[in-house]
């Protein structure tokens, strides 16, 4: 799966912003997953799994825990495909200076 369709999906944006704030259980992953969207455990355990297997985040076992991480390959791969459009980002708002698009009065 491309890292930008991995992306696409709310619930794998939301736990990546979970993980954004440091190392997190399987366990309170899921909690907050589906009290914020209502899904079960086990559908919680696939997205984690594509996020695995997509290069998004990492596990490890603690006794009995599994905690995710952030791991930055897809971020890369993310991060080099948008570095391409680098060029529009703030277009709109050079078009919006004043004077920008003005005749020139002489």
């Amino acid at each position: 799966m491309h890292a930008l369709d991995v992306l696409g999906d709310p619930i794998r944006r939301r736990i990546l912003e979970l993980l954004a704030d440091g190392e997190r259980t399987a366990g309170s992953l899921a909690e907050v997953i589906n009290a914020e969207f209502g899904i079960s455990q086990p559908a919680v355990s696939q997205h984690l799994r594509v996020l695995r297997e997509s290069g998004f985040a990492r596990v490890r076992a603690e006794g009995t825990k599994r905690l995710y991480e952030i791991d930055g390959t897809a971020l890369r791969e993310v991060d080099g495909w948008l570095a391409r459009f680098e060029r529009f980002r703030f277009e709109r708002f050079r078009d919006e200076r004043p004077g920008a698009g003005a005749a020139d009065p002489a």
